[in-house]
């Protein structure tokens, strides 16, 4: 744990993908997370299909977790159009799921949402044409306004954003070009770069993507899908000093 009251440790994990058969498969993982960190921040696809039983287990590993957890859901965590159970069993677990609310833990503010795909820079797309075309624009719009609402409300010096689509194609980088599109949007790496505080991303959901990358504006991005951490560490969570 950190020992300067400048600087936290967060420790940051996503991809967690808990089965209804993932018995205790992140308890010890949580407790060492514990003497490690200082926050610990979860970046989406907490469950495999949605359900509130894999939200159960993996609330019940998050008890041996002693401190703060702030989260947000992935798109496997609305597979069974249940995601109101899961964010509410993650809560009882004294989990902050990040959306609608932002929240300042030591010092560090903490803003997040899932996102929304959409695509990167000249290849993003736009609202033109059918309105089924439109409506899928919109909901990527959507998260990005939530997530700059989210930032705006922080007065923090430092603020992380927490997110479970990507919001620059550098990170996603080692995926099939073909899909980069359905994995993330500049729209969320334009909310973020409003903001001078914002000290650092971290994301999931590209599995063989890559680590690092920065934001148009500066802004670190860490791909922290368990599947790209764990190779590069020799552990499935990033270490990250704020």
């Amino acid at each position: 744990m950190s020992e300067n009251t400048d600087t936290i440790t967060l420790a940051a994990i996503g991809d967690l993908h808990v089965t209804e058969t993932s018995h205790n498969r992140y308890r010890d993982l949580f407790a060492e997370i514990s003497d490690n960190a200082d926050v610990l921040a979860l970046a989406g696809d907490l469950t495999n299909f949605g359900k509130a039983a894999e939200a159960e287990l993996l609330a019940e590993d998050l008890r041996a977790c002693s401190i703060p957890v702030v989260a947000v859901l992935g798109n496997h965590d609305y597979e069974a159009g249940d995601a109101d159970a899961v964010c509410r069993i993650l809560t009882s677990a004294g989990v902050t799921v990040l959306d609608e609310q932002a929240i300042v833990v030591k010092g560090v503010g903490f803003a997040g949402v899932k996102g929304f795909v959409g695509g990167f820079g000249r290849g993003e797309l736009g609202a033109f044409g059918e309105d089924a075309i439109k409506v899928f624009v919109d909901e990527s719009r959507n998260e990005a306004r939530k997530l700059e609402n989210a930032l705006r409300s922080l007065r923090t010096e430092r603020t992380v954003a927490v997110l479970h689509y990507s919001p620059i194609a550098e990170t996603v980088a080692g995926e099939p070009p073909e899909i980069f599109p359905f994995l993330g949007s500049s729209r969320l790496a334009n909310a973020i770069d409003r903001f001078d505080n914002v000290k650092a991303v971290v994301h999931g959901h590209a599995h063989r993507g890559a680590y690092s990358g920065r934001t148009p504006g500066g802004v670190p991005v860490f791909n922290v899908a368990q599947f790209v951490v764990e190779p590069a560490f020799g552990r499935p969570y990033a270490l990250l000093e704020i």
